[in-house]
């Protein structure tokens, strides 16, 4: 065994026992959508005291933390996202009306001082911003300093009090707590806290209150928030006229419950919103949901994980079932990875996690493919030697492969929303550890397998020492696929075309994430078929709601503007037919945030054709280039007009998908293209049509066998992943089988026909490895000993 490989074991083993650690020591971070809970996304929005900024943004978001800790949630989790965006999720939250009542209260604080009693008709000019037919002084003393200036509110009691003009806002609340003071009898109170300059406007406030006759209504100060009075304490008899209540000596007394004093101790401390916020999506999912899906792909993960082993064990015999084992390795480092970086795992995530073990298996094909040639081309070599040409002659395809599914990973990561990023992140886990569990595990385990006189022996066993089958019939059959590239770009254009025309015909349903609106989802104890429940919500006042079955019985209700008062209403009128409802999903889209995700999904599309074409333009021809993405535009139309025809949704978890597809339509193109770069700098005075023509058949195995370990997966997933899977694995089901066939029949055409207009040279032929410019000798391969016959 060479030093080298070694080394590759040593690295391998620790990596693997690191990993175990992290898997027994560790446990996963789930996502609402697979543990259950609501998750709200909300909008800052300009006051007129403070900019939707990013430190502004913070203040709130800890204002807010506040208000949730009080509804007792277990580990809430708010973030910001930009810079005025606020993410709330709330494990184990089904009806989210309280959270969102909690979160609502996005009015300013403000502390008044009570000008006498008014009527409940009565308010003042400018109170909320809009003109009153009310003339000047009619609600109270003409010519007072402060008529005209405040609103005119209900007190506790429903009492009508006229209000002065607000003297300090709740930003100047430092603390607000509640109390039982057993001592003087008082009962719960409220003590308040005010910061330095403040607290000198309390003191001044209560002074000039305190001026006025004990019971007198112009002796109390008024608590606003959300143009409520909350509370209007009376200043102590103690307390002399102009003299005022010091910060932090302040008590409101009354007659509170406990709940009601930590209530009103909360709203002044945690009511002061620095902005008012405005929620722009609200998804709730049922934990019977996130079990499922859990469940489902965990069999799918295990059984296409299987079926894919099996594949390649048949395929490449003894090297196909190391492979296997470093597929295996593969999957606990990729989830020992996950679970140590904090990933939070989410549905689209986890079904990454799956996808990616059958896309783990592209390095492993790409090298015994190349090992094969080379051993077919040099009987003569050990078998060590061909394996160890194999994977540098793969490299190159394999790192340029790699980067493309990358680069998709990262717009998904950055241009996606919600779970889809957990999609983009689970996707670049999954491919940087699939590129050491085929470069350092599988190549350590084949090295030392290589070593070994009974594998070398038997040809039969290895699995590399012959071509193949498909390889061998190819060879015999020598097809001349590319005699005429444009009769297959007649084909390709011909599936174009009846693709758009799904797209016309039959418009592409666009889901609530694109288009705003509401989707929710119920499982009822009753069957119910769908004209019922139309009905039924019709009979509630709900006649435009789009009512269709999903899952397993399930209704599926999307509406346009839904507050949840109205879907506790919706679902009220669902139980009437159906008995115990229960909401098994819902999603809820602002229409400002449906355009800004249908404008992010055209711009990640659209990036990601122009960073795809610079990257190839850069490694490759520009012919290449433009043929890789010519038939990365075939994929992404005709998936998209499947779709159409089939009247499936396109969605957030869709984009995941199509995405992916780009980067595996772009991994494809690039093998093919990196075998046309090589052959024709060998023979550079040759056809390019015949040069192409010879890529495409000796590269025909590893698509094939790729493909088919990637559709095991994903045909498991689409039988076995349940509802919240279909679709995605339906999507890339497509995707990869029209990948696959454009990355041959569309990216190769197309590159020749534009080879015909240009004037580059071909490219130029690699110096072979160890060989020196000028004088001197070429340097010996370490595996070659030098024997000659």
């Amino acid at each position: 065994m060479t030093r080298a490989t070694t080394v590759r074991a040593v690295l391998a083993a620790a990596v693997l026992l690191v990993s175990v650690l992290i898997t027994l020591t560790m446990s996963p971070r789930l996502g609402l959508d697979l543990q259950g809970g609501t998750r709200m996304v909300l909008q800052a929005k300009d006051s007129d005291t403070a900019k939707a900024d990013r430190e502004s943004t913070d203040r709130t978001l800890e204002v807010l933390r506040q208000r949730i800790d009080s509804l007792g949630v277990a580990e809430p989790t708010l973030t910001r996202s930009g810079e005025d965006r606020i993410i709330v999720e709330l494990p184990d939250v089904q009806d989210p009306r309280k959270a969102a009542e909690v979160i609502g209260r996005t009015a300013q604080l403000s502390f008044h001082a009570v000008q006498g009693q008014g009527t409940p008709t009565d308010e003042k000019p400018g109170a909320s911003g809009t003109p009153t037919d009310e003339k000047p002084g009619a609600s109270g003393t003409p010519g007072s300093e402060k008529s005209g200036a405040g609103p005119t509110l209900p007190d506790e009691q429903g009492r009508a009090l006229d209000l002065g003009p607000a003297r300090l806002s709740g930003a100047g609340v430092k603390d607000a707590t509640a109390a039982f003071d057993g001592q003087q009898g008082a009962g719960w109170t409220v003590s308040l806290d005010f910061h330095k300059a403040a607290g000198r406007d309390w003191t001044r406030l209560t002074g000039e209150a305190a001026c006025h006759p004990v019971q007198d209504d112009r002796r109390r100060v008024a608590i606003v928030l959300d143009q409520q009075i909350i509370s209007s304490p009376q200043v102590s008899p103690s307390v002399g006229c102009n003299a005022g209540l010091p910060s932090g000596s302040t008590q409101i007394t009354g007659s509170f419950s406990a709940d009601e004093a930590r209530e009103l101790a909360l709203l002044i401390k945690g009511g002061a919103l620095p902005l008012p916020v405005e929620i722009v999506e609200q998804r709730t999912v049922g934990p019977t949901l996130g079990a499922a899906a859990i469940d489902a792909s965990a069999r799918a993960a295990l059984i296409g994980a299987a079926a894919t082993a099996l594949f390649i064990t048949v395929v490449y015999r003894l090297f196909g079932a190391l492979a296997a084992v470093a597929l295996a390795a593969y999957g606990l480092i990729s989830y020992a990875a996950l679970v140590a970086l904090g990933v939070t795992l989410t549905l689209p995530g986890l079904a990454g996690f799956v996808l990616a073990i059958g896309m783990a298996v592209d390095a492993n094909v790409l090298v015994f493919e190349r090992a094969r040639e080379e051993h077919t081309q040099h009987p003569g070599r050990s078998l060590r030697s061909s394996l160890t040409a194999g994977f540098r002659g793969a490299w190159s395809a394999v790192a340029d492969s790699n980067v493309t599914t990358l680069i998709a990973a990262g717009l998904l990561f950055f241009l996606g929303s919600g779970p889809v990023k957990g999609f983009g992140v689970t996707l670049a886990i999954g491919v940087l550890a699939s590129m050491f569990s085929a470069l350092v595990i599988a190549r350590a385990l084949t090295e030392i397998a290589a070593g070994s006189r009974f594998v070398s022996d038997y040809r039969g066993v290895n699995g590399i020492s012959g071509p193949g089958r498909v390889r061998t019939w190819l060879t015999r059959r020598d097809p001349r696929l590319m005699r005429s590239p444009r009769r297959w770009l007649l084909i390709s254009s011909a599936l174009v075309a009846v693709a758009v025309l799904g797209i016309l015909v039959r418009g592409v349903n666009l889901g609530v994430e694109f288009t705003g609106g509401r989707l929710v989802e119920y499982s009822t104890s009753r069957p119910v078929d769908v004209e019922q429940a139309r009905t039924a919500l019709a009979g509630a006042g709900f006649g435009d709601a789009e009512v269709t079955t999903a899952g397993a019985g399930d209704i599926s209700v999307r509406t346009g503007k839904l507050d949840n008062d109205g879907e506790h209403a919706l679902r009220a009128a669902l139980a009437e037919e159906g008995g115990k409802t229960t909401k098994v999903r819902d999603e809820l889209i602002g229409p400002s945030l449906g355009d800004e995700l249908r404008r992010n999904a055209l711009i990640a599309l659209g990036i990601a054709v122009l960073v795809q074409l610079a990257y190839l333009a850069i490694r490759f021809r520009w012919t290449f280039a433009v043929g890789s993405v010519a038939a990365l535009v075939h994929d992404v139309i005709i998936l998209v007009g499947a779709f159409a025809w089939l009247g499936r949704t396109v969605d957030g978890i869709f984009l995941a998908a199509l995405l992916t597809v780009i980067g595996y339509s772009v991994n494809d193109s690039v093998v093919v293209f990196d075998r046309v770069r090589e052959l024709w700098a060998k023979a550079r005075r040759q056809p390019v049509a015949e040069v192409a023509n010879r890529a495409v058949l000796q590269t025909v195995p590893r698509t094939l066998n790729t493909g088919m370990g990637a559709l095991f997966i994903l045909t498991a997933l689409a039988v076995l992943g349940g509802d919240s899977l279909a679709d995605f694995a339906l999507a890339l089901l497509i995707g990869i089988c029209v990948g696959t066939y454009s990355s041959v029949m569309t990216a190769v055409p197309a590159a020749l026909v534009l080879e015909r207009s240009s004037k580059a040279p071909p490219p130029a032929r690699k110096r072979a490895p160890g060989r020196r410019s000028g004088k001197g000798t070429a340097r010996r391969d370490p595996l070659d000993n030098g024997a000659r016959v």
